[in-house]
């Protein structure tokens, strides 16, 4: 497998890196949550116009990439400028189910999303479920010839700023089985809605969804009823891989400002990073980030790979990018000191998204487990 990157994804992420070195640093970012805003809807905007979401998508999709590295190539430089705005849930996660299960009518918010015209948001993960994806205690009941939604969905990534909802329901079987499972595009303000918006950590968004009697007309299900497991635990291997994309992005941005304080910082007349302990640490740390980011790879390559395959990889590479994630943030921060803490230093930012990032589609401890429970499967 040739791991270098093509012509096309080189000058995307030269583009997309020059474009966030311009118009995005900690300081707007700060100044943006201050005023209690989720992202810039301009920032979003002109991601939009350079083609940044359209990549994320294949070409009958309407975009012009959805492969694998695609996605790491953009969510690593997302994640190196520590970006807030609504693409994981919005492009990766909700824009993904459409363009999976969606029909010719439903797969038109595709064109919205590219386009930076529509933000949605998936609304799947319940306070119960912990991160398994079976988990589905949302109903589904007939009415007529429509369905009435009831049900709690906790953690929905941008779920306060989006227009639409991809919601999942059951309709039939146990809480805990795979099939019976179906997805519905909801209108985020449609009556019975309620929507509790919170900051995360580092400052992303997220809320709770509440389904009070929501009714849909059957014209709102996503694919087949009941049979949308398989395509939820995809787009969940994709958005993995996004975050793990993302973090290695991250880890690089805490490195390089650790080196520039170490070049910095003196100590009895000279800068500390000539002391051989702290060069051995930035060493060892260097090393843990480059097989953190061949998980990645790795990731990206077998993403379209049968499940059994792929999921391994997921969980592999979620494991360890968890693992290295808090030994990059507590590093980083000692070398750096109290400063390294402040909320008014970059490096805070990278350190609670790794933490925040260890959190999403899983921890370190819940994929190993499951790891284990593939590998003897």
């Amino acid at each position: 497998m040739d791991f270098n990157l093509t012509e096309e994804r080189a000058m995307l992420r030269d583009m997309l890196s020059r474009f966030l070195a311009e118009k995005y640093d900690h300081e707007a970012r700060r100044k943006l949550l201050a005023n209690g805003a989720a992202f810039d809807p301009a920032i979003l905007a002109e991601l939009a116009e350079l083609g940044i979401l359209g990549a994320l998508f294949s070409e009958d999709q309407g975009g012009f990439g959805g492969t694998g590295f695609d996605i790491s190539v953009v969510f690593e430089e997302l994640g190196r400028a520590g970006v807030i705005e609504p693409v994981l849930g919005n492009a990766v996660l909700a824009g993904g189910l459409v363009a999976a299960l969606g029909n010719d009518t439903q797969k038109a918010l595709i064109d919205e999303v590219i386009a930076g015209g529509q933000v949605l948001g998936l609304a799947h993960a319940e306070t119960a479920s912990r991160y398994d994806l079976m988990h589905v205690t949302a109903t589904a009941a007939p009415d007529g010839a429509g369905v009435v939604l009831n049900g709690t969905k906790a953690h929905v990534i941008n779920g306060a700023e989006a227009q639409t909802l991809v919601v999942s329901a059951r309709e039939s079987g146990a809480d805990w089985d795979q099939d019976g499972i179906s997805l519905f595009l909801l209108p985020a303000d449609a009556e019975g809605v309620s929507i509790i918006g919170r900051p995360n950590i580092d400052g992303t968004s997220a809320a709770i969804v509440v389904l009070d009697n929501v009714r849909l007309d059957a014209s709102a299900r996503l694919g087949v009823a009941g049979k949308a497991f398989d395509a939820i635990e995809a787009a969940h291997a994709r958005a993995t891989l996004a975050v793990c994309a993302e973090a290695v992005g991250a880890m690089e941005a805490a490195k390089a400002l650790t080196i520039g304080y170490l070049k910095e910082r003196k100590q009895f007349g000279v800068a500390i990073g000539k002391f051989q302990a702290l060069q051995h640490r930035m060493s060892d740390m260097l090393i843990e980030i480059e097989q953190a980011r061949s998980a990645v790879v790795n990731l990206a390559g077998h993403l379209d790979a049968p499940r059994a395959t792929r999921e391994r990889y997921v969980s592999a590479a979620k494991n360890l990018i968890g693992r290295v994630g808090a030994l990059v943030s507590e590093e980083c921060v000692q070398m750096h000191g109290g400063i390294g803490m402040t909320d008014e230093y970059a490096l805070s930012h990278f350190a609670r998204r790794l933490v925040m990032i260890d959190h999403q589609f899983g921890d370190v401890d819940y994929h190993l487990e499951r790891f284990i429970a593939l590998k003897a499967a």
